[in-house]
């Protein structure tokens, strides 16, 4: 039961925090809004998913999803796509993985339609962890390996950290020890040339389990050790529990038990007042084997431990998808106003432009009936008296379709008789307009050719009188 308590206290702190943290993000968000230079601006994003990606999905997600609507309401597509990918990687932190592949996929084609290879490189990484979820090694490793190049290309070394490091736990699991080590190697020199300890602790980690594989004993225990201390350094409660933990299954992988649950002992409690609440379940399951033959007392504890854990990682999880149930349906909310913000937009778009092109026929209707210097066809007043009819109808139709929807309630039938009352009242005011531009023109082109005509016989007499 004390656990239980612990959990949910943990879970409570973190909603506290959440609270607390609102003003900060606000700052980082209008920071990322001013931001000009596309690369600059993912990374100030990486910033603001820095302390939350890793501990809090929840609030997390509730952060990406205000850069998604600002990033949206800017038309800004780099910041939109960071933020659905960010979206994807909590998803699958929370088991979603449909959901996540889901998000991905738009990111990928947003920051393809940019052109941007930092973006796409860094959303690449989190669509490699979703073909690594499906066991498809292939082309996580091209993915991994694409964001890695482009951070050598553009001199980004959190996209080669990033990339190297998931590659080495992918090869260890496909027996390839060898390439393991060498981007393990690599992610390693890199956390050190660039004093990115945020993640050496991962890296040193990783390579005692390569060297565990490779029988090297001594390494190993000396790299899970460092291991320990870097996450010591940076109070990450969560690498100190990976390393224990990695360290306790090594010495019951080589039948070395009592050094095993001692750093087991380590790793639950190294979390048990923390929000890593379903960190306890690996290392309590270890201790569950060890004693499940030996101490009957000490089985049933870490059973009981085990069992609670798994049983509040369901609860929380279970409040953790509700809870972004309803993120979603407010960010569904958000983007149908601001869809509606843009369809308004638009529709006054259109309404000028209707307006410009109405003004542009009904001046050259004007021109051409008052200019006593031009013979007009009266078929081109025609045709443009035509044009004129149909744009003030669309621009009718625009002006009024707002008031439609409201009176008709959307029906389309309703929406179509209405149309056809506006028409049936354009039409007559159309034949009747037609009929007096003709008439006027008719009347135009009489006088022009009166005067031609006169102009024409004076100088005939001119002529006669000359002779």
């Amino acid at each position: 039961m004390s656990v239980k308590i612990i959990i949910l206290f943990s879970l409570l702190l973190s909603i506290n925090t959440a609270f607390s943290q609102n003003d900060s993000i606000d700052i980082k968000l209008q920071k990322i809004s001013a931001e000009k230079d596309d690369n600059t601006r993912i990374d100030l994003i990486n910033n603001l998913f820095l302390n939350t990606s890793e501990s809090n999905p929840v609030l997390d997600m509730e952060n990406a999803q205000k850069l998604l609507l600002q990033s949206q309401k800017n038309k800004d597509k780099t910041a939109e796509a960071m933020a659905l990918t960010e979206i994807a990687y909590d998803y699958r932190a929370l088991g979603n993985t449909p959901k996540s592949v889901e998000y991905n996929l738009k990111a990928n084609a947003l920051a393809q339609e940019t052109g941007n290879e930092k973006l796409t490189a860094y959303v690449n990484i989190n669509l490699a962890q979703n073909y690594y979820d499906q066991a498809n090694y292939t082309k996580a490793i091209s993915l991994y390996l694409s964001a890695a190049e482009t951070g050598i290309k553009i001199n980004d070394f959190v996209l080669q950290i990033w990339g190297y490091g998931n590659l080495c736990p992918m090869y260890m699991e496909t027996n390839k020890s060898d390439s393991a080590l060498m981007y393990a190697q690599k992610e390693y020199e890199l956390c050190m040339r660039f004093h990115y300890f945020d993640y050496l602790s991962y890296a040193l980690k990783d390579m005692g389990s390569i060297q565990a594989k490779l029988g090297n004993s001594s390494l190993a225990v000396s790299y899970f050790n460092m291991a320990i201390q870097e996450g010591i350094k940076i109070k990450s409660s969560k690498q100190i529990n990976y390393a224990y933990t990695a360290l306790a299954q090594y010495f019951h992988d080589i039948n070395q038990n009592d050094s095993s649950i001692v750093y087991a002992k380590k790793a639950i409690d190294v979390v048990q007042n923390a929000a890593f609440f379903d960190l306890i379940i690996k290392p309590a399951k270890l201790l569950l084997d060890i004693y499940r033959n030996s101490n009957i007392d000490s089985a049933f504890k870490y059973s009981e431990m085990f069992r609670i854990a798994n049983d509040s990682l369901f609860s929380i999880k279970t409040i953790q998808q509700t809870q972004m149930m309803t993120f979603e349906d407010d960010l569904r909310q958000k983007e149908l106003v601001l869809e509606k913000t843009k369809t308004e937009e638009q529709r006054k778009q259109n309404i000028q432009y209707a307006l410009i092109t109405l003004g542009i026929i009904t001046f050259i209707i004007l021109f051409l009936l008052l200019s006593r210097s031009f013979i007009t066809n009266t078929k081109l007043i025609e045709f443009l008296g035509v044009m004129a009819l149909l744009i003030v109808f669309e621009f009718l139709n625009l002006l009024l379709h707002p008031f439609l929807e409201g009176v008709t309630n959307h029906t389309p039938v309703f929406m179509l008789l209405a149309l056809v009352c506006v028409a049936a009242l354009l039409v007559p005011l159309h034949h009747r307009a037609e009929k007096w531009s003709t008439a006027k023109l008719i009347e135009k082109n009489k006088k022009i050719r009166l005067a031609n005509a006169k102009k024409t016989i004076e100088k005939l007499e001119d002529n006669t009188v000359n002779k």
